[in-house]
This record gives C-alpha cells, sequence and structure tokens, in this order.
C-alpha cells in the first residue's frame, strides 16, 4: 500500500453486475464503436445484416430501408421471419430473445445460416439497446405479430395483432436511436445508400430500396444482375478500362468464391475484398491467394509466350497490380478475424481456395483472350520501367542527403522526444502558419512541417514523377516510414498524422491533395488510425476578459447565446459579422468579434489554445469506413474525367460548408 494513502473500501458490494442489455447501454462503443454519426448509421447496418443472412441462407429477394418523417428507420425484408415460438430454455419468445439477448440468434446455428455477416454476433439486440423505442412485427405461418420496446426493455409480450395473406413472410424492424446515448440523432441518406448500394453489388439476387420520407422524399433502388461485374464498372466510372472486366466464379474447399477485376490506364492499385458482405479492410489470406495467383499466372503467359525476354526485366507483384481495380468476395463457414480492426481475414484454408481456383479460371481466361493477355503485360512493362526509374530517383536522392541531418527535411521542425507513440507531426499549409504553429507548439512533442503550395495531383502521376516533388518528398522523408510497396507504417516517426489547412476552398483543395496522396501510397496510416485533420476555429468572440472559440456558425450562436445577447442584439450581431472585414476585430453589444480566414491570421498562441494544445483542441481521425467508396471518390475528384467530377459536386454541394 501507497504510504499515507487511504485504502477505499473494496469487496464483494462493489462488483458490478450488469444484467441484460445495461452494458450495451454503459459502454455503446464497444459494441459499435463510436456514439456519433459512424455508430448511428451502423445500427441500420446491424439490421440490414439480419435481412442479407436471410438472403444468403436463400429465404430473402427484397429489402427495403426506410428513414421515416420522426427520425426513425425501418427494415423490411420478405425473409422467414424471425421466430416467435417459445424458446425452451428462455421459457419466453424467441423474438423476445433475440432482440433482447446477447449472442443469442440462428447464426450460431450452422443448421439454420450456412454463413452471416457481422463480428461479433450482437446485432439486433444492440439496437435495441441503443434505441428510445424499437418496434418489430413478424410476419410468419398466416399470422402477423408485433413486440415493442422501450431503451431494450419489452413493453408488453409478444403478440398476435393480425392475419396475413397466403406466403407472405417476413421481419419489420423501426427503431429511433437514443438521444440519452448518441451526438447525433439524424440519418443521412447518402451514406445508408451507399452501404446499400454496396451490398446490391454483392448480391446480385436481392433487391434493396431506401428511401427518405423527410424533406425532398429521395429515394434509390439498387439491384445489379451483374454483380461483381457492375460493382467494377461502378469503382472505375472515371477510369479508362483496357479490357472488359475479367469474372471468376466458383467453390473450392466449401468456399464460394466470386471475382471480378480489370485494368485501367490509371497508376493506382484498388483492390476490396469482403467475407461474408464484412468489407475487410486490412486484408487478409483471401487478398494474398488472388495476389499470388495474379502474379504466377501472368508471369508464366509472359513468358510462354514471348513477352518477356529472358534477363531483360524482372517484373513484381506490384508490377502486374497497377492500375488493377478488382473486388474479392468469399463466403466463410468460419471466419477468423484479426488485425488492427479486426477486418482481417486470418483463414488459411480461404488462401488456398482462392489461389487454386484464380489460377485455374485466369489461365484458361489468357489462352482464350491473347489480345487482352498482351495489354495486360504491356501495362506492367510499363509499370516496371517507371518503378525502375523511381528506385534510381530514389537512390540519388539518398545518396544526396546523406549527410543533411538523416535524411530529414531542412524546413521540419522536429520533437525532442523519439517515441513514436507520443510524437505529433502537423503538415501545415503555409510558411506563415507554419510559422506560428513553430512557435506556438510544445517542442517536447510536437514537429512541423510547412508545405509551400500545391502538391502535385498523385491520381495522375506515376511514381517517378512523385518522387520529384519537393513538398511529397520532404513529407516523406519526415514520415520516415518509406513510400507504396516499401512502405511500413510501424516505422513512422510520428503516432499521429495531423493535416492542419485553412478554413477556405484553397485549404480545402489542399487536404484533399494531402489525403490523396497518404491513400495511395500510405494507406496502411490511415487504417492504422494515425491520420487526422485539424480543425481551427472560425470565430472568437471576447466580452471582457473572457474569450471564446467557436468552430461553426452553430457553436457561435450558441456562444452568443450564453452570453445573454437577446434576439434582436444577436441579428445586429450576425448582420455586423457578415459586413465585417475578415479577422477584423469588431465591438457589438459588448461582443468583440473575431472571423478568421487563415492559419497565418492567428498569433502562436490562438494557435496552441485553439488547434494544437490536446486538453482543448478538436481535431477528426480519418477513417476508411468504405475503401471502394473513398477509391471512387478521390478517382472522381482528382482524376482525369470533368463529367463525374461535375456530377459529385452537383450532388454534394449542400453538405459544403462554402461560407469561410
Amino acid at each position: 500500500m501507497i504510504k499515507g494513502k487511504k485504502q477505499a473500501e473494496y469487496s464483494a458490494k462493489n462488483i458490478n453486475v450488469l444484467k441484460g442489455l445495461e452494458a450495451v447501454r454503459k459502454r455503446p462503443a464497444m459494441y459499435i464503436g463510436d456514439v456519433s454519426s459512424r455508430g448511428l448509421h451502423h445500427l441500420v447496418n446491424e439490421v440490414v445484416d439480419n435481412s442479407i443472412d436471410e438472403a444468403l441462407a436463400g429465404y430473402c429477394d427484397n429489402i427495403e430501408v426506410q428513414i421515416n418523417k420522426d427520425g426513425s428507420v425501418s427494415v423490411t425484408d420478405n425473409g422467414r421471419g424471425i421466430p416467435v415460438d417459445m424458446h425452451p430454455v428462455e421459457k419466453r419468445s424467441a423474438l423476445e430473445v433475440v432482440m433482447t439477448v446477447l449472442h443469442a440468434g440462428g447464426k450460431f446455428d450452422k443448421s439454420s445460416y450456412k454463413v452471416s455477416g457481422g463480428l461479433h454476433g450482437v446485432g439486433v439486440s444492440v439496437v435495441n439497446a441503443l434505441s428510445g423505442w424499437l418496434k418489430v412485427e413478424v410476419k410468419r405461418e398466416g399470422k402477423l405479430f408485433f413486440q415493442e420496446y422501450r431503451k431494450g426493455a419489452p413493453v408488453k409480450p409478444v403478440k398476435e395483432i393480425g392475419k396475413t395473406k397466403r406466403g407472405e413472410s417476413g421481419t419489420t424492424v423501426t427503431f429511433i436511436p437514443d438521444a440519452d446515448i448518441f451526438n447525433v440523432t439524424e440519418f443521412r441518406f447518402d451514406i445508408l445508400a451507399e452501404r446499400m448500394r454496396e451490398l446490391a453489388y454483392l448480391n446480385k439476387n436481392i433487391t434493396i430500396k431506401i428511401k427518405d420520407e423527410r424533406n425532398g422524399g429521395e429515394e434509390a433502388t439498387f439491384q445489379f444482375k451483374g454483380g461483381l461485374i457492375e460493382f467494377v464498372k461502378y469503382l472505375d466510372a472515371a477510369r479508362e478500362p483496357l479490357h472488359k472486366t475479367i469474372y471468376i466464379e466458383g467453390e473450392k474447399d466449401n468456399t464460394p468464391v466470386e471475382i471480378a477485376f480489370q485494368y485501367t490506364e490509371s497508376y493506382a492499385e484498388n483492390l476490396f475484398s469482403y467475407v461474408n458482405n464484412i468489407n475487410t479492410h486490412e486484408g487478409g489470406t483471401h487478398l494474398v491467394g488472388f495476389k499470388t495467383a495474379l502474379t504466377r499466372t501472368l508471369n508464366n503467359y509472359a513468358y510462354k509466350n514471348g513477352l518477356i525476354k529472358e534477363g531483360k526485366i524482372t517484373l513484381t507483384g506490384d508490377d502486374f497490380r497497377e492500375g488493377l481495380t478488382g473486388v474479392i468476395s468469399v463466403k466463410v463457414a468460419e471466419p477468423q478475424f484479426e488485425g488492427q480492426t479486426k477486418t482481417k481475414l486470418g483463414n488459411s484454408e480461404t488462401k488456398s481456395a482462392v489461389e487454386t481456383l484464380v489460377g485455374e479460371k485466369l489461365a484458361e481466361f489468357l489462352e482464350e483472350n491473347p489480345p487482352v493477355g498482351r495489354k495486360i503485360i504491356e501495362k506492367c512493362l510499363r509499370a516496371a520501367e517507371a518503378r525502375e526509374a523511381a528506385r534510381k530517383a530514389r537512390d540519388l536522392s539518398r545518396r544526396k542527403n546523406a549527410l543533411d541531418n538523416m535524411n530529414l527535411p531542412g524546413k521540419l521542425a522536429d520533437c525532442s522526444i523519439t517515441d513514436p507513440e507520443h510524437c505529433e507531426i502537423y503538415i501545415v499549409e503555409g510558411d506563415s502558419a507554419g510559422g506560428s504553429a513553430k512557435q506556438g507548439r510544445d517542442r517536447k512533442f510536437q514537429a512541423i512541417l510547412p508545405l509551400r503550395g500545391k502538391i502535385l495531383n498523385v491520381e495522375k502521376a506515376k511514381l517517378n514523377k512523385i518522387l520529384e516533388n519537393n513538398e511529397i518528398r520532404a513529407m516523406i522523408s519526415a514520415i520516415g516510414a518509406g513510400l507504396g510497396a516499401e512502405f511500413d507504417h510501424a516505422q513512422a516517426r510520428y503516432g499521429k498524422i495531423i493535416l492542419m489547412t485553412d478554413a477556405d476552398v484553397d485549404g480545402s483543395h489542399i487536404r484533399t491533395l494531402l489525403l490523396t496522396f497518404l491513400y495511395r501510397h500510405m494507406k496502411d496510416l490511415i487504417t492504422a488510425g494515425k491520420v487526422y485533420i485539424a480543425q481551427p476555429p472560425l470565430y472568437k468572440i471576447k466580452k471582457g476578459k473572457e474569450e471564446f472559440y467557436a468552430y461553426d456558425e452553430i457553436e457561435r450562436d450558441k456562444i452568443i447565446k450564453r452570453l445573454k445577447v437577446n434576439g434582436k442584439e444577436k441579428k445586429q450581431v450576425e448582420e455586423n459579422i457578415e459586413e465585417e472585414v475578415v479577422n477584423e476585430e469588431k465591438e457589438t453589444k459588448g461582443l468583440v468579434i473575431s472571423r478568421y480566414k487563415g492559419l497565418g491570421e492567428m498569433n502562436p498562441e490562438q494557435l496552441w489554445s485553439t488547434t494544437m494544445n490536446p486538453e482543448t483542441r478538436t481535431i477528426l481521425q480519418v477513417t476508411l469506413e468504405s475503401a471502394a467508396n473513398a477509391d471512387k471518390i478521390f478517382e472522381t475528384l482528382m482524376g482525369d474525367e470533368v463529367e463525374p467530377r461535375k456530377e459529385f459536386i452537383e450532388k454534394h454541394a449542400k453538405y459544403a460548408n462554402l461560407d469561410v
């Protein structure tokens, strides 16, 4: 016992046992990731996953998702309907057991579901626990059953409320998120629609409809008979394909495998892998099997047909995947997940199944389509030439900078400690902001790397051209973990990479360029959760000696209201803000309001207290919720095709804040 410290009572009565769904409500982030927008939308995905499992079992082909006027969401399917009869052990309706008991459901019985989605088997009971209210209707055996829950607890037992048409079956779950738990309770149609689209591509025999009953009445229907072939076309809408999509489907060792891929004129590798409809961001054995078979089969074909001369050049796996877009989908009865986010498949038998099937089918395709085979090998040879040029450029750079402070860029203001987990680097737009950041930072653990102007758009450039860009080379040197195939995020010199740009259009463009570079060439930094976006304030409100910072107009108005400015005065304050010169301090009704435009307009103390102090700052972590969607957005915004970019901007302009 520590001297002088009084021992707190610690006995059996201090041991808390959370019953039923209490544990979920107590620690919701353990089950759904977080209680912000990501976790909110995950609730819908959990309910839809149940319907998809019915489809995988062959009992459902229609799913409807509806955002209702009151903010609730309804998910309806035409599956078998959740069983409602008495559970032999629990002595209550099986429906109530499924809705109120963790790890309860048919997914653990392989006679009911051969394969199923979801990672933890908690599913709809977690949705129920985190809902203000939830209602479920089940159509089964000619009858309609109903039960309602409040914050996870049943209001009344399951009851029969009507009859159904002959042969009609299915389940409807309607719920509203609990405002006491979630920071955000408003569902976004576009976020839900993107996941529904993805599921429809992965399950070509299913029709998924989504409708928003709120203002506008937006709706969409997703049904893709072409399945993964159409998925690849969708991903490559802004790229120029070299050939028609190659499609492989079959089953090896009781593992159904479905793959579609094609080469394009782009330079990025875009492979997306799924297990039981789960996006495996970190890959796994199924992806390794595909890559191994692709490299071996194409290499053998090239030598066999004299497309590569002995001793002339050696193609690597990276060369064979440059410009490749592909989707690998497998169905595994007992998936074993591992990795940073538990989305990396570890089943060794799956690698063998995918490798064997791809090797056989791709070899057949190449023999039957020699013009396509020749185009692919020519593309790979060009990639190898660019790789060799990039290697020479790297070697030259290393020789030039051998004595230059361990190759670190001269404009980097490094931190004093060397433990990466306790270090962070701010990549800052402009020398002015960089100067303020260098003066305001905590030199012990914060490094500053100012960048001049806009970096190269890597979406349109080969690797050797990328390495010629001074700003990109500075980032590569500062981060210190390599690039592309050589990249190892574990070697990064900093635990946090924080992008800090101005809150204007140019700043947004620079941030997008930086994210494009990191996504394409240092993607593991993002999947490892090391990339963040700084959130500098837009306003400073001062009253007397008190200062407050607001990061948007909503927060500004809350501060004004808190400072007891009445409605008439608030309107006058807003009018004066609109009229004032950016960052000019102006006194209105006792309030001094400053509106910032650029980071460089803040002095070091302000930058530290608002944007860099870990105790007071807000930083957004960059995640890959949907890698396929992220890839498409980067290609749309940064690629060569103008029309897709125009359509994207027109569709999503309503979500942009241009008042900066």
